[in-house]
């Protein structure tokens, strides 16, 4: 008997890898916002940031063959396409932040931002919120919420309470600005002292809680009087995807020391960005030694510049802005007797489900949701602390006419979801 895909795949790369779904879906192609399986059938994509500008565009695709045919070599030897990317990614931020650092995964670039924080204030405790996720590397994990360390958390890590809209609103930021300061205190008390805070600046992986421009002025107040750095991870929001704005930074109004990227970056070639200032950049580069065999490559520049490209000449971000409004209006919408809050702001998207008026997580229900609409050829998933919140975030080219198509299918989705008894 042949063994399955499963099988295989268990056989070759261990046990427990992750996949998505209780029947993995086996994609053989892509184009646009669509994916088809190995038996053809096709799925909207309403979840995948990494093909930020449509699967397999055809401009990215010609601009990695076209390079990969020339040269690709790495930042030890001089070429120009990185500086050429360098120059225009840095021309769309602000606060002095000008210099770059070429990786190839968002860990490696947070990792060296936390290494950045510590150059600069000689310390090495290091806050972030308690829901979060900013990497794999050993210094990111540790401040992880996905899987605790062997050992536990680190003594330099602080975890304060990730901001959640329904259960404990703090419209202004003042109780979150509270808890970093009680962290930053308690890490001087301990004698370990304090470098910065890491954070997504639209809280994607605390499960998109509802926060408005401003939320984090008190918090970067606490920071800026405490000698930190601000480290703002971009990986998910950056590239457009607000809308709005080309940065969540910028929605939100902070100022961010270190800026660090990743997924939509190249549209689907491994590449990752930590961008500084000038300051913080030598600080880093005085004291530690740092090179990345892979980060910089002539072909991974040459497919940023093409992605970036693509964003300005299609109007994606406009396009984010316009799906963003509507989206929301249709999910405003919707009605079931679960559904506690939406929430949203850009091309992300959140709908949370609740047992009772205890706001006890609906996991199961939203779990079964999910395999639903993947049978009816959605792609999405869930996320939140508990995995209760339904969560939306398509590639850019996603437009009103897949918006429809979405909220069509999960309105029938609700209705043939069974409620717990």
């Amino acid at each position: 008997m042949s063994e399955t895909l499963t099988e295989r795949r268990a056989r070759l790369m261990g046990p427990n890898v992750p996949t998505f779904y209780r029947k993995p879906v086996h994609i053989t192609r892509a184009s646009g916002v669509w994916l088809w399986d190995a038996d053809g059938k096709r799925y909207l994509d309403c979840y995948n940031n990494v093909p930020h500008v449509g699967h397999c565009h055809p401009a990215v695709v010609a601009a990695i063959a076209d390079q990969a045919a020339v040269l690709n070599t790495h930042t030890r030897y001089h070429h120009d396409l990185v500086l050429d990317y360098i120059e225009a990614l840095t021309a769309r931020l602000g606060h002095g932040v000008s210099q770059c650092i070429m990786t190839c995964t968002g860990s490696e670039a947070n990792d060296i931002a936390l290494r950045m924080a510590q150059a600069v204030t000689g310390k090495i405790g290091i806050i972030a919120t308690d829901n979060t996720y900013h990497g794999n590397t050993t210094a990111t994990s540790a401040l992880s919420s996905r899987r605790p360390p062997i050992g536990g958390y680190p003594a330099h890590v602080r975890r304060v309470p990730a901001p959640d809209s329904l259960r404990a609103p703090d419209p202004d930021g003042s109780v979150f600005a509270a808890q970093i300061k009680a962290a930053i205190e308690d890490l001087n008390a301990c004698g370990i002292g304090f470098s910065g805070m890491m954070l997504c600046p639209v809280f994607a992986n605390e499960g998109i809680p509802t926060v408005a421009p401003g939320f984090f002025a008190k918090a970067e107040a606490v920071i800026r009087a405490a000698g930190g750095l601000i480290l703002c991870d971009e990986v998910q929001p950056g590239f457009g995807r607000m809308g709005s704005h080309f940065w969540g930074h910028e929605w939100l109004g902070m100022t961010p020391d270190v800026v660090t990227c990743g997924k939509p970056m190249a549209n689907g070639h491994p590449v990752a960005a930590v961008l500084a200032r000038p300051d913080v950049m030598a600080a880093f580069r005085n004291a530690f030694g740092y090179f990345n065999t892979f980060g910089g490559n002539a072909v991974s520049a040459a497919a940023c510049i093409a992605t970036l490209q693509v964003i300005d000449d299609e109007g994606l971000q406009d396009n984010a802005a316009r799906t963003s409004a509507y989206m929301m209006e249709r999910l405003g919408a919707l009605r079931h007797p679960l559904l506690a809050e939406i929430r949203g702001v850009g091309m992300f998207f959140g709908a949370e489900f609740v047992l009772d008026a205890e706001h006890t997580p609906a996991t199961a229900f939203v779990e079964d949701l999910v395999e639903v609409m993947v049978a009816r050829g959605f792609i999405l998933n869930r996320i939140g602390r508990a995995g209760n919140t339904l969560k939306i975030r398509p590639p850019l080219p996603f437009g009103v006419e897949h918006a429809d198509m979405l909220v069509d299918a999960l309105a029938e989705a609700l209705a043939a979801t069974p409620i717990p008894a």
